[in-house]
């Protein structure tokens, strides 16, 4: 079986950077008749850890009402064009041209399109039109782990590198005439964003060990959408650290397992930023520091949440600062399910 490695990562966002106190006047403007204690409820957007993010428009776009169609629209467009600076980014550090790829894994959960993004994505970036297209959509955060799971899986079948794409626009979700505490929450917390990796047979690059998956019963209720005559609608519980905690350890122990190593043969932990509040349970269950997160941290500080690609900015800013040691790995992504995704390495 071929050996599959990572070859390069890339991320783009959109090109509008809002501070989170910009987002926050924003939203002061926009619950205040519906919600009282506005200021108390506020004090979140202070809570994140997020000191700004990209979105898909200029702040005064989600001031007005917009139909699931205009919405539509838009991420079809921003993601596209978010999803193809991306993938060039990656390439071009993978030393890859488009005709060496065998496959393009497409991971994307906040719109929808039939044809898949990905077909326009192969015409834009000129890619064989031959190549194999896997197109995934409904894993929310979980996507980034749960897709460079599956373009190791067609590393190794195929012997040839693999495109994954990750791209969210998240803010496009945005729904007008939800004045709930649960979307003021979303407000503060999710950003928009793509991000690609290369994945190939050998190199010097991690080496990708295994792929690991776990589902709970009956518990599609703590993330996901609702579909809304506006369009998606935001699901999540305020209980997932409390989810994180208890189930976290036994997910890794299972990854342990799995490659044949133990629960505390981890040393590398590449974490989605779900939030503040998520990455602390992750610190507290895993034993490390703040510090051992940083890369998380940094990510969820200056992009916020913006579901599936987060963990692969994250894996970014991993491989640019930490030298390979031969230590084991854990990528690790939570989303709808309820659910976990994971990805084992070597560096």
């Amino acid at each position: 079986m071929n050996e599959s490695r990572i070859w390069g990562v890339g991320t783009a966002e959109p090109p509008h950077v809002l501070p989170q106190s910009d987002v926050r006047a924003f939203a002061r403007g926009f619950f205040s008749r519906d919600l009282p204690h506005i200021d108390r409820l506020l004090q979140a957007f202070d809570n994140t850890g997020i000191d700004q993010r990209h979105l898909a428009c200029p702040i005064t776009w989600y001031e007005q009402p917009h139909d699931f169609q205009e919405k539509n629209e838009v991420y079809r467009r921003v993601a596209l064009e978010t999803a193809r600076d991306a993938a060039c980014a990656a390439l071009e550090r993978a030393g890859v041209s488009a005709p060496d790829l065998a496959a393009i894994v497409f991971v994307s959960s906040t719109g929808i399109s039939t044809p898949s993004l990905d077909s326009f994505l192969v015409q834009l970036l000129d890619l064989p039109r031959t190549i194999a297209r896997v197109p995934i959509w409904g894993l929310g955060c979980a996507g980034g782990a749960a897709g460079l799971a599956r373009a190791a899986d067609c590393v190794r079948s195929t012997g040839r590198p693999v495109l994954l794409v990750c791209v969210e626009l998240c803010s496009t979700t945005f729904m007008y005439d939800d004045r709930s505490k649960s979307n003021l929450i979303a407000t503060a917390l999710f950003g928009d964003g793509a991000a690609a990796v290369v994945v190939g047979p050998g190199g010097s690059g991690p080496e990708l060990l295994g792929a690991h998956s776990l589902l709970l019963d009956d518990s599609e209720d703590v993330m996901g959408w609702d579909l809304r005559a506006g369009g998606l609608q935001v699901r999540f519980a305020r209980s997932i650290p409390d989810i994180v905690r208890r189930v976290v350890p036994g997910f890794v122990e299972q990854c342990g397992i799995e490659i044949g190593a133990s629960a505390d043969g981890f040393h590398h932990f590449v974490l989605h930023p779900g939030g503040a509040k998520v990455l602390a349970a992750y610190q507290d269950v895993l034993g490390v520091p703040r510090s051992r997160l940083e890369h998380a941290w940094s990510v969820l500080r200056c992009r916020g949440n913006m579901s599936s690609p987060t963990v692969l900015f994250v894996l970014e800013r991993f491989l640019a600062e930490t030298q390979a040691s031969g230590a084991l790995g854990l990528l690790v992504g939570l989303g709808p399910g309820f659910s976990a995704e994971g990805v084992s390495f070597r560096w």
